[in-house]
């Protein structure tokens, strides 16, 4: 069974006041687990926090490339993302840029995929452009549950392949 996510911030970081960093231990291979975070087919499955569906618009998955998509919450409101792609290092990394629009959230995420002797450890780290608008991202979106539940229904998925 896959660990619990956890967040925690690196504390020799200078940049701990403007970053979220999630971390969890699946039971999956690291290619599986990269797969689920490139593939649209799949991401459209778990992404985002508990309640939220995905309409994937575009997914290009290489530096430059774009992922437009919209994420549908709960309670009726849709969050539209635009995310340009910096860098993709298969299995191993990715890394991407959300680009502000409507939601006025902007913030560079690095996913590390580790591999654990057939297990995988994923750390995504969302390092925003100040402390404010993380911790508005907080107030306002609760990117930290987010995190957490984002990387459980990853867990959840990934149990079902």
């Amino acid at each position: 069974m896959a660990e619990s996510a956890s967040v925690r911030a690196h504390p020799s970081s200078s940049t701990t006041s403007r970053e979220l960093v999630f971390t969890r231990l699946l039971d999956a291979p690291r290619e599986l687990v990269f797969d689920a975070f490139t593939r649209p087919e799949h991401v459209k499955q778990w992404w985002g926090p508990n309640g939220f569906t995905n309409t994937i618009h575009e997914m290009d998955v290489r530096p430059g490339g774009r992922w437009r998509h919209v994420m549908h919450g709960p309670d009726g409101r849709d969050y539209e993302n635009d995310i340009v792609f910096v860098e993709v290092k298969r299995p191993e990394r990715l890394v991407f840029k959300h680009i502000p629009g409507k939601e006025p959230v902007s913030h560079e995420t690095t996913i590390d995929f580790a591999d654990r002797g057939g297990r995988t450890e994923v750390t995504m780290r969302l390092l925003f452009t100040t402390a404010s608008a993380r911790e508005m991202a907080v107030k306002t979106y609760r990117v930290d549950e987010g995190g957490r539940q984002t990387l459980g229904r990853l867990a959840e998925f990934l149990a079902r392949q």
